[in-house]
């Protein structure tokens, strides 16, 4: 049995008949790490050790009815920006290379209670400030589907290893796209919930008012049995929401006749590879096919929504990461004469070149004389985007976008050109503008055989929506292959 091309919830049945073992599933993870992360490199820390004896509690917590998930027992990767108890939390920073949270984020007690095993943490972009996963303090991850190209970012640590079959799921987090466009480079599902529907409690902020954590899964059911468990009210994080609707599974099924589709005419104009809008318009078939509604409609916000995005997050960062200064953890510079000196060293010295330029702009913005000018108009740009996308909302159900305007760069071509990066992002920002539901789903390759993603956004708190019509789509597709193999999962 080839235990690496099973989904998470086969997984978890198999646990639960007991036809497979918890630490059978942990083994063959290893397995998969050992024989591919040497040149994928999708994770800084692994914990097999840890891993074992977790795996043999959960065997006995699932025999005795303590677990009862049906993701028990299953592996799961995190993000190295959501702390973790006792492990290090470097965010792919050099000034956090040595820092050890004393405390579990909340995400991390609720896949504990449910009975996962946590593997270890995958890399990302320094910071999560970036779309390749090369800003990394700690080397660079790889796209599996192909080694010279990147995964995406920030959060391609998590997708390259569940698109390796590294992991079964993983968590990222998303600002701007973090989850939804490396997904769609590495060929597997991510969703950025609604925010405020995950606890952001312990997860290192970058921009506090758009950061949501996610799932990342083969599929859409593997992330929506993932999302129940770690949705839900936090009274530890001031934007945490009090929410009932969060039995996601029970959606999935199958059926979107008569749901309404939204294609922003925008999203499809010049910047989009000729074959991503061929996959694109395929699903638009697809779903007709499957009886729902689609639809053309203006979005006139559109060349606003990447200065806006830009501006504010990396307004927040500036605030966000002056706590890093050497004084209380993390990097200190050896050698410095007084305080000032001391920051400036240790900043110069542990901040990479991205992280310097977003904090230099946000500080730049958020100065006297520059705050009216920049930041204000930028939050109320951000008005203006959400009330297109309410308006959007009042006729349509979910809105449809390609997860980015072209699949994985080669790795070094995006570094060359961090304005064309940021443009990169183009359909992704407004989700977290908004503070809307978004997931991807893939939908094709390119001819060079990089997977294609297609993003479906929810209204608010319509994650249900979201879910139902990406499930339908992916049912429709059928199963979609695995990297070096051209098998199915």
């Amino acid at each position: 049995m080839e235990l690496e091309k099973l989904t998470a919830l086969q997984l978890g049945e198999k646990i639960k008949q007991r036809q497979v073992s918890v630490l059978d599933g942990v083994k063959t993870v290893f397995e998969q790490i050992e024989k591919q992360d040497s040149e994928v490199h999708a994770y800084l820390d692994t914990y097999k050790e840890e891993a074992y004896k977790r795996a043999e509690e959960v065997q006995k917590g699932i025999e005795d009815g303590t677990y009862t998930s049906p993701l028990a027992g299953v592996p799961i990767a995190i993000k190295d920006n959501i702390c973790i108890n006792g492990k290090k939390t470097t965010c792919a920073s050099k000034i956090l290379e040595n820092f050890v949270p004393q405390y579990n984020a909340e995400v991390i007690d609720r896949l504990e209670k449910a009975g996962l095993v946590i593997i270890g943490k995958t890399n990302m972009d320094e910071f999560a400030m970036g779309s390749t996963t090369e800003t990394s303090a700690y080397g660079i991850t790889r796209n599996p589907w192909n080694l010279e190209h990147v995964p995406g970012g920030s959060s391609g640590g998590s997708c390259a290893a569940v698109a390796a079959g590294e992991t079964y799921l993983a968590l990222g987090s998303d600002t701007g796209g973090s989850i939804r466009q490396p997904s769609s480079y590495c060929g597997v599902t991510g969703i950025k919930p609604t925010y405020g529907t995950v606890s952001r409690y312990g997860l290192v902020a970058y921009a506090s008012s758009l950061d949501q954590i996610g799932p990342v899964g083969k599929d859409v059911s593997d992330c929506a049995a993932l999302l129940e468990i770690i949705a839900g009210h936090d009274t530890k994080d001031s934007t945490s929401m009090k929410r009932e609707d969060l039995q996601f599974s029970k959606e999935l099924t199958g059926d979107i006749k008569g749901m309404k589709f939204g294609v922003p005419e925008e999203y499809l104009a010049e910047g989009l590879d000729p074959e991503v809008k061929a996959s694109f318009m395929g699903v638009l078939d697809t779903l007709k096919e499957l009886g729902a509604e689609v639809e053309f409609f203006s979005i006139k916000t559109m060349e606003y929504m990447i200065p806006a995005y830009y501006i504010i997050a990396s307004a927040e960062a500036s605030s966000n990461l002056e706590r890093f200064d050497g004084v209380k953890y993390g990097f200190r510079a050896a050698e410095y004469e007084g305080l000032h000196d001391m920051y400036k060293k240790t900043r110069t010295a542990g901040f990479g070149e991205e992280v310097k330029r977003r904090i230099m702009l946000g500080s730049f913005v958020l100065s006297s004389g520059y705050y009216d000018a920049y930041y204000l108009k930028a939050l109320r740009t951000k008005a203006l985007i959400k009330k297109e996308f309410d308006q959007a909302f009042g006729k349509y159900d979910v809105l449809l976008a390609p997860a980015s305007p072209f699949t994985a760069p080669k790795i070094g071509e995006s570094l060359k050109d961090p304005l064309a990066m940021y443009l990169g992002d183009i359909y992704t920002v407004a989700v977290n503008l908004c503070g809307l539901p978004g997931i991807t789903v893939p939908c094709g390759k390119d001819s060079k055989g990089l997977p294609i993603g297609i993003q479906m956004i929810g209204d608010c708190f319509m994650e249900k929506k979201i879910l139902r019509a990406a499930h339908a789509y992916e049912t429709s597709r059928g199963s979609f292959a695995v990297p070096g193999e051209g098998g199915t999962r």
